[in-house]
Formats: structure tokens, sequence, C-alpha cells
């Protein structure tokens, strides 16, 4: 008897313990931990060329974390989750935040590599991968395998943020735009010209036909006058 009540006893410990966990530190069970597998810089944005690039991350409201060895652009640095300044960040299942890459500039403000809405259900199950990608800009690889296993993470894909694509689809949908533009121009420049063609027409005739009874007129008028001088007697 004695056992079964040390045994509820540990139960509703243990529940208590949970209830108090889940109810009052939702972060603690809910946090997710992110590592960056690979970054590789297409370009830097310093005005000074022969000075290394400072690079680093930043989540809104939280420190920054700075990246040391990525200091080359065009080199592709992979790392294995256990540096000194791992991990990057930590994510909430339920909830993104705004986070991007940056190029500290002394001089004036610091340059935006890409700035994103970065979410726990971008990571792709099995093995909990993200790939960040922005046109001339950079790659990121990012890891957080406790992602893989939120609900529906299986049928997630990554969401690349390619700017190089959205340009691509804006220069298609401009594109588009200016040929529809330059469409409707020219059907109403083709509609303007033919009615100038029939408007002048119709009034090149209506004068026609105005100069004609003028001149029917006058001819009606030379022979009344003909016969008032009788003219076409003596002939």
């Amino acid at each position: 008897m004695s056992n079964r009540h040390l045994l509820n006893s540990r139960i509703s410990f243990h529940f208590v313990v949970w209830w108090i966990l889940f109810g009052c530190f939702p972060g603690l069970i809910s946090s997710l931990v992110v590592t960056l597998d690979s970054l590789e810089i297409f370009r830097t944005h310093d005005w000074d060329w022969m000075s290394k690039p400072t690079v680093y991350f930043a989540c809104k409201g939280e420190n920054t974390t700075l990246l040391p060895d990525v200091t080359k652009p065009g080199v592709l640095y992979s790392f294995r989750g256990q540096e000194s300044w791992q991990p990057l960040t930590d994510l909430d299942g339920k909830k993104c935040k705004r986070c991007g890459f940056y190029e500290k500039d002394v001089i004036k403000i610091s340059h935006v590599y890409e700035e994103w809405e970065f979410c726990a259900s971008d990571f792709k199950a099995p093995i909990g991968k993200y790939t960040l990608f922005k046109e001339k800009e950079l790659n990121a690889t990012f890891h957080c395998p406790e992602c893989a296993t939120l609900p529906g993470a299986s049928n997630a894909t990554p969401q690349n943020h390619n700017d190089g694509d959205d340009d691509d689809d804006d220069d298609d949908g401009k594109g588009m735009r200016i040929f529809i533009i330059i469409l409707i121009t020219m059907l109403v420049l083709t509609v303007t010209i033919i009615a100038l063609v029939m408007t002048h027409k119709r009034w090149q005739k209506k004068k026609r036909q105005q100069e004609q009874a003028r001149f029917l007129k006058l001819f009606e008028e030379g022979d009344d006058i003909e016969d008032e001088l009788g003219l076409g007697t003596v002939i």
C-alpha cells in the first residue's frame, strides 16, 4: 500500500513539474537549437577593399553573433557546430523570428546581406537542414535536428530566399506589363489613325459633294441667265 502511495506521489510530482515547465517556461520546451553548417558570401561592401569584412548574424531583439572565420568572398566556409559562437540561435516551434546576415561598416550603416523570417518549419525532415540563398549576396546552410520532429516537418521544403529568382520573376512580370502597355498603346494608336483617316476621307467626300453641288448650281444659274437674255433662241 505504501509503495503504491509512493508511486502515485512520484507521478503527481512529475506532473506538477511538467505543468510548471509548460505553463511558466514554455521557451524551455519549445526552444529549438539552430547551428550554422556553412556560409559563403559572394562579395564585400566595405569601401576599403583591402580590409577583411566583419560578417555577423543577428535576430531582432537578440545579441549579434560575430562570424570571425568568414573573411573572404567566394569561399565556402564549413562549420562543425562546436565553434565558440555556436549555436547560432534558437527557434520557437510556433513563432518565427526576424533574422539576418550583415557586414559591419565603421563609417556608415551595416550592409544587409539578407533579412528574412526564420521559422522552425523551414527545416526539412529527416535531417533538419535549411538552405538560404540570395543571388550576389550569400549562400548559407543551417541545421536543426529538433525542427525535423515538428508536426508537418516531413512535408516541409526548404524555403530558399533566392532574390535572384524573385528578381527574375519580377523582371518577367515587368516585361509582361511593359508588353501589355506597348500592345495597348499600339492598338489605341492604330484605332486613332484609322479614325482620322476615315474622318479625312469623309471630309474629302463631303467637300467634293459640296463642290459638285456648287458647280451644278452655277451651271443652272448660267442656263437661267442665257434664257433671260434669249441667247438660247438666237443660237
